[in-house]
């Protein structure tokens, strides 16, 4: 804006020179119409950076008589467009009531006109002066709007690149508790049964057979794990109902020696599928630590289908809870997916002894 009100002020004092030398009018003229360009360019662009009010008022004053005197020594379409540019310049700077004052103002330098040409003559400069201000406040507008939108768009980018990182972060905490929770789960059943049957090889070829096998097929149930997971964004994934997919947890933790019971009270519901796999991960992380940990001679699997919630709860009969490091992954991936689903998980020692790990989730 700044350069186009910059190239009509010179074009304007251009014409004003030409018009003078041609037809040999006041020279004085040209020297008032330079003092109104170098103001109006310059001096200008100095008054809109430093944005103060008193400076734009002091320029407004300067110029209008400046531009007043230009044109009573050289009335024509030179000393008009200085009037053009003023009016121009007072939209970028001044308040909207300076702006309508000096609109006002600059058709009274033809009052000194006969009342008709100067009613003709006032109103052609007071429209031509108007239509400047229209247009300025709009192109005004048009690049404030331009701002904002570039700034919008900036902001926007911030966020989809924040949005991003946040997606990113929690794909990877997901990926670790599907990985803790599913093939750690699988390879630390397998490593038990290896254990076992190792102790007993010697002693009993048979049992030992027997155990290698169920380390077999927990192995290929791992292997299974790893590509469901790979596949989960391919295909939906299919699971059986809570309380059928507890039941074969429990089998699966007796066969490995720790002697487990499931009971389920309430009336069994559908559930969303992420409120069953935290609650199914929870029972499993459970009776995990009950294989690894805890020296139960046996477990209990609890699960309520209450009104508005759903709980699992793991009991053992062994040590409890003992003094050592902060809880591992896996208790920290099941406070994570109890938070995300609004519930919560408690641990800590039954009332006859022993671990109890409790999960509560809306459902």
């Amino acid at each position: 804006m700044n350069r186009a009100l910059a190239v009509l002020t010179g074009g304007a004092f251009l014409t004003l020179v030409i018009g003078v030398a041609g037809s040999g009018g006041p020279v004085p003229a040209v020297l008032l119409g330079a003092a109104f360009t170098v103001l109006g360019t310059a001096g200008f662009v100095l008054v809109r950076r430093d944005g103060r009010l008193g400076w734009a008022v002091a320029y407004v004053v300067v110029q209008l008589p400046l531009a007043v005197a230009t044109f009573a020594l050289a009335p024509g379409v030179a000393t008009t467009l200085f009037f053009v540019v003023l009016v121009s310049q007072s939209v970028l700077v001044l308040p909207r009531p300076g702006t309508a004052l000096v609109i006002l103002l600059v058709p009274l330098v033809h009052a000194g006109m006969a009342w008709q040409e100067a009613l003709r003559e006032g109103l052609g400069l007071f429209a031509s002066v108007l239509f400047a201000a229209v247009v300025t406040e709009l192109l005004q507008r048009e690049q404030r709007t331009r701002r904002e939108l570039a700034e919008a768009h900036e902001r926007l980018r911030d966020y989809a690149a924040q949005a991003e990182r946040l997606a990113t972060a929690q794909e990877r905490n997901r990926v670790a508790r599907d990985i803790h929770d599913g093939l750690g789960h699988s390879l630390t059943v397998v490593q038990m049964q290896v254990k076992a049957a190792r102790a007993v090889l010697a002693t009993d070829p048979a049992r030992a057979d027997d155990v290698l096998a169920k380390a077999q097929r927990q192995s290929e149930e791992a292997l299974a794990e790893v590509r469901r997971s790979v596949g989960a964004l391919r295909e939906p994934r299919t699971t059986p109902p809570l309380p059928e997919a507890l039941h074969a947890l429990s089998e699966e933790t007796s066969a490995a020696g720790v002697p487990t019971r499931l009971a389920v009270s309430g009336t069994p519901r559908p559930l969303p599928d992420e409120t069953r796999e935290a609650l199914f991960r929870a029972a499993q992380e459970g009776l995990t630590n009950v294989r690894k940990h805890a020296r139960a001679s046996r477990a209990d699997v609890l699960l309520d289908f209450a009104d508005g919630a759903v709980r699992v709860e793991v009991r053992d009969d062994g040590t409890g809870i003992v003094d050592g490091p902060s809880p591992g992954f896996g208790l920290l991936g099941l406070r994570e997916r109890a938070a995300q689903l609004g519930g919560r998980l408690r641990v800590g020692t039954g009332a006859g002894g022993g671990c109890t790990l409790t999960m509560e989730v809306p459902g």
